[in-house]
């Protein structure tokens, strides 16, 4: 009687180490490729979404600007906000792992999933993107010096700049870049200007004192707490339609 052509393969999880290592060098080999290959693939498959987080991404993604640990959570169905700090570390740590062009970044107080600064002379050939909020030389200098100097007078800008400053003021107030936060004690109670929220989302950062050199160039020395720690959500009352002081 001719043999078979196909051979009955042994059920492996009913035997014990010793039957198995008596199967023969050939048959160890073969496991070991086997046992190789399927580890190669749990490795491989790593960098899975839970459903947590394939929702924090989908959120993420389609939000036009940075978005609250509370509103992701509201968005995501997440637990809290503390679940929803681990996921975007989780969700870095796969970008990074992944060479990806994406990372998730705190700006204001949001989170917002943006590409990596090398891919942007990519993205502008591509799409080719216009600059929203362009400035002019100007009105650089002048949010420059409210950004490093807030709050602060117009006069007390004019008198850095050595030029009347009122019509640049309002163009930044119009771009809702500077708000108007209050009033001075000197004579005629002029108004203090400082930066706003969409300020922060323009420069890309959580707060103002990671502008650059800020320490060195921030009057006073120590920065009001209440322009680097904004709360979450909080909604500035943009002066826009006020004239300047």
């Amino acid at each position: 009687m001719r043999n078979s052509p196909f051979t009955r393969q042994t059920d492996w999880s009913s035997m014990t180490p010793a039957a198995i290592w008596q199967q023969g060098s050939r048959e160890r080999e073969r496991i070991a490729r086997l046992y190789s290959r399927t580890t190669e693939t749990t490795d491989s498959t790593s960098g899975l979404r839970t459903p947590q987080i394939a929702r924090l991404e989908a959120v993420l993604f389609v939000a036009d600007s940075p978005l609250s640990a509370r509103k992701l959570v509201d968005a995501a169905k997440l637990v809290d906000a503390n679940q929803c700090h681990d996921l975007v570390e989780q969700l870095n740590e796969l970008y990074d792992a992944d060479l990806s062009p994406f990372r998730i970044e705190q700006i204001s107080s949001g989170y917002q999933l943006l590409t990596r600064p090398e891919y942007s002379q990519w993205l502008d050939r591509i799409h080719q993107r216009h600059v929203e909020m362009k400035l002019t030389p100007p009105a650089l200098e002048t949010l420059t010096i409210i950004a490093y100097r807030q709050p602060i007078t117009r006069a007390d800008v004019e008198a850095i700049r050595g030029v009347q400053s009122s019509e640049v003021i309002k163009q930044l107030m119009e771009r809702q870049l500077i708000r108007i936060g209050g009033e001075d004690d000197s004579l005629g109670r002029p108004f203090l200007y400082e930066t706003t929220k969409a300020f922060l989302q323009y420069m890309g950062i959580r707060r103002v004192d990671q502008l650059p050199n800020f320490a060195e160039l921030r009057k006073g020395g120590e920065l009001d707490p209440t322009v680097t720690d904004q709360k979450e959500d909080e909604v500035p009352e943009d002066e826009s339609s006020s004239q300047a002081a």
